[in-house]
């Protein structure tokens, strides 16, 4: 049977496998013996084949050795030949060596031969040009001698490697001698010409006499033109350090004056002299600014030591160090490509030029802390002026952007005297300079600012409106630029004093007079709304028989809300104003109406029903409060809308509590612990006197509440309610028993309702003594820092604390003018 070969052939070839699956089946058995001829007879093809291969190998492998063996010796024959070839190139080498020697030895004597023609040319040159050039400096044609000069200073160069030798060694000296001389030739031509007033007559031959120095190099040049200089200024110094009246600080004008004509002269007779690249003025100007910096120096120094201070005039050093700043400033804008910051710039410091700043000013460094003593006078001098000064011209239209003058005037004087400073001393002088803007910024916020919104200066009514608005205006302005202040003042002083620099307790403080001014604002909201309370209180809740629309005050009172607030948004420009304006509006209307409902007990069910439907109807009506003055259609800002749902959401639980009818008593109980969810007794009281329950029924009462919060159920309850706690009711019967909320009812400072009659004359007042004494939203003060306004108009150091603290939390959260809204919607 034939064997696929397939399978024979195969790598995982398996002779089992194979048998297995030929003999499958015992039918197949009877093919044995065919199956093992068709082996022996494939067995022995294969051995026929591998026998041929075998001997095909075997002469394959004979024909290679021969060929090795060739190839080795083509390989040896092919050295031999490569060898033979280098021998017969290495003698051809020596032959063009020995050919070539001769032409070698003539290049080589060319070579030198033509160096020496050259060296030779050279010293004849400069021999002739010696001898022309000592005959020239006789005639003193000096316009030849310069162009001379230089080609001898050049070909004595070329022979420095030959010092050695005694003709070269010679004449090297000869041409440094004659250098020499004509040196000490040309100036004393200059001393002579200069001595004898003939420098008009020859001006050209001291030109051309100083083509001759420019060509001796660098020191002959300094030479001359500090020779220039101190012959231009010995009677500079013999008339003003020589004599003690014309060298005093009172005559420092004659001094720039005397300058002046001088360099006058000097551009008139002798710029033509001096070649431009000199820059003889340029060093002339040098030369004054350090004798006169040290002149100033000495003077400053004596009259320190005469009166230990008190001999400076302070007037006087201002007046010395303007004219100084002026004559400096004049000398760059002569001198320099670019001209000089102003004095009054806030340049930083990267962009001040040097050169002739600081050349004389220098030496008053020293004295600046007397300068700065006397911007303190002048300050303290002008927040009198500002404090009486009106807020605004009453001729004027009004703008809602404007602001007080006095606080430009005062920003204004703040630049220039900060460029002035900056120009001597970026140190120390420039840090206590810093200190004392900061101690007059804490009285232009406390004295004029703050004092604008006080009722001693607008007497009982309190400001307008207004008024209110430009002190608001005003204090943002102060506090922007307030903080551009400190950067200006950060980039001019030293590294080591950057830290020191800080206006941010200032910048907060007008912050904080940003903020009692919105509060000012939602005050006069307040005082509007006043009727209407009054109303809300004279109703009598407890004998309302039904709940019918909103009660008649509420018309009237969102009437008042939504004028007076029409009226101060419009004068609003800033839209965070605007939004804290509103959001503290809501906060306040809030705590008015519990403050309200608190004044109006005894109120039945009904009647707490009443007050619930009103405040929904007053909730509803306080979400168009940003839009007042919108288009028709104009959505409020969700943010906005948000935040009065959260402020009158307050109000529900205690009047869904007093909805509740003591009658069964359990439910009046259970309404509190769900609602009021405290287990205070105190706030349980306060509930049943507002619900008008007489004492002796209230026992019973009080008994089962008792039973009720000590339950397992109840166990989460807080201990005291935040909205009860602080109510303060009184037991007295309707018609008598008043009501307060506290401080609750003061938010941003309007004065409690409680305890005593509204009065509005009082209202600005209780605004003030809002800051003084500090608020609980906006940080309290510390013990014993309450107190009222210092005698002289100066405010003590709580109200300025407290309105650093206000600051900081109205400015919190909201990137660049932080603190006017809980979020950036609605902005």
């Amino acid at each position: 049977m034939p064997l696929p070969s397939p399978s024979l052939d195969s790598a995982e070839y398996d002779p089992v496998d194979h048998l297995n699956a030929i003999f499958g089946h015992p039918s197949t058995l009877s093919s044995v013996s065919a199956t093992a001829d068709t082996l022996r007879s494939y067995q022995d093809d294969l051995d026929e084949d591998i026998a041929a291969f075998v001997a095909t190998q075997s002469a394959s492998d004979a024909d290679s050795v021969q060929s090795i063996q060739t190839a080795k010796a083509e390989l040896a024959h092919l050295f031999r030949k490569i060898e033979s070839v280098r021998e017969r190139a290495m003698q051809t080498e020596h032959t063009i060596t020995d050919m070539t020697a001769d032409i070698k030895r003539l290049d080589n004597t060319k070579r030198n031969l033509t160096l020496s023609m050259t060296a030779l040319k050279r010293l004849q040159m400069l021999t002739t040009a010696y001898e022309q050039l000592r005959s020239l400096s006789k005639s003193r044609q000096y316009r030849e001698c310069a162009q001379l000069l230089q080609a001898v200073i050049q070909l004595v160069a070329h022979f420095k490697s030959y010092r050695s030798i005694d003709q070269i060694a010679t004449l090297s000296r000869n041409v440094a001698d004659l250098q020499r001389e004509l040196l000490e030739q040309v100036c004393e031509d200059f001393e002579v010409t200069f001595a004898k007033g003939e420098v008009g007559s020859r001006k050209a031959m001291l030109a051309e006499a100083c083509l001759v120095v420019d060509a001796l190099g660098d020191h002959p040049r300094s030479r001359l033109i500090n020779w220039y200089c101190n012959t231009q200024l010995r009677e500079y110094r013999q008339v003003f350090r020589g004599n003690d009246e014309a060298g005093s600080l009172d005559n420092i004008s004659r001094r720039y004056s005397w300058f002046n004509r001088m360099m006058k002269t000097y551009d008139i007779e002798h710029a033509t002299i001096f070649p431009p690249s000199w820059k003889v003025n340029e060093v002339l100007a040098n030369s004054f600014c350090e004798g006169t910096r040290d002149d100033f120096k000495g003077i400053l120094q004596r009259s320190m030591r005469r009166g230990d201070g008190q001999t400076l005039d302070v007037d006087l050093l201002l007046s010395c160090l303007q004219e100084t700043l002026n004559f400096e400033h004049n000398l760059e804008l002569r001198f320099n490509n670019e001209s000089r910051s102003s004095i009054d710039t806030m340049a930083s410091k990267d962009d001040r030029p040097h050169g002739f700043s600081q050349a004389i000013s220098e030496a008053f460094e020293p004295y600046m802390s007397l300068w700065v003593e006397s911007q303190d006078k002048q300050l303290a001098g002008l927040i009198p002026k500002y404090r009486q000064q009106p807020l605004r011209n009453e001729e004027e239209e009004f703008s809602a952007q404007a602001v007080i003058a006095s606080s430009t005037e005062l920003f204004h004087f703040y630049r220039l005297t900060l460029g002035q400073c900056a120009k001597l001393s970026t140190g120390t002088r420039l840090l206590e300079l810093s200190t004392t803007f900061a101690k007059y910024l804490d009285q232009y916020g406390q004295q004029v600012l703050y004092h604008s919104l006080s009722n001693e200066r607008h007497g009982q009514q309190g400001p307008s409106i207004q008024d209110v608005i430009v002190v608001l205006n005003t204090a943002d302005y102060c506090y922007l630029t307030c903080n551009q202040l400190e950067e200006k003042i950060k980039a001019r002083i030293d590294d080591d004093l950057r830290a020191k620099v800080d206006l941010q307790n200032q910048a907060d403080a007008f912050m904080g007079i940003a903020s009692a001014s919105v509060r000012m604002l939602v005050g006069r909201v307040q005082l509007a709304c006043e009727p209407s309370w009054r109303e809300m209180r004279n109703t009598p809740w407890s004998k309302l028989e039904s709940v019918g629309d909103q009660s008649t005050y509420v018309g009237e009172l969102l009437r008042h809300v939504k004028d007076t607030s029409s009226e101060i948004l419009k004068c609003l420009h800033k839209q965070q104003y605007a939004r804290a304006f509103c959001d503290n509006l809501v906060d306040l209307m809030a705590s008015t109406y519990i403050a309200n409902i608190v004044q109006s007990k005894p109120i039945s069910e009904v009647g707490a029903e009443q007050m619930l439907l009103d405040s929904y109807v007053l909730k509803k009506a306080f979400t168009e409060l940003p839009i007042i003055n919108e288009e028709p259609g104009t959505v409020p800002p969700a943010a906005f809308v948000k935040r009065v749902n959260q402020s009158m959401s307050k109000i529900d639980p205690l009047l869904k509590t007093l909805q509740v009818r003591p009658s069964p008593p359990e439910a009046l109980v259970q309404a509190y612990l769900i609602h009021i969810a405290d287990r205070s007794d105190t706030n349980f009281r306060k509930i049943l006197d507002l619900k008008g329950i007489r004492k002796a029924d209230q026992a019973t009462l009080q008994d089962l509440f008792n039973a009720f919060r000590s339950s397992p159920a109840h166990e989460n309850l807080v201990q005291n309610s935040p909205l009860l706690t602080p109510l303060q009711i009184q037991s007295a019967h309707m018609g008598t028993g008043i009501g307060s909320l506290g401080n609750a009812a003061s938010v941003m400072g309007t004065p409690s309702l409680g305890g005593a009659k509204f009065d509005p004359a009082s209202f600005g007042s209780a605004i003030m003594n809002a800051a003084r004494d500090g608020v609980d939203r906006f940080g309290s003060p510390a013990p014993g820092q309450q107190g009222p306004v210092a005698d002289g108009g100066e405010l003590k150091g709580n109200l300025n604390e407290n309105l650093k603290n206000i600051g900081k939390f109205f400015r919190r959260d909201v990137g660049g003018f932080r603190g006017f809204g809980r979020s950036e919607e609605g902005k």
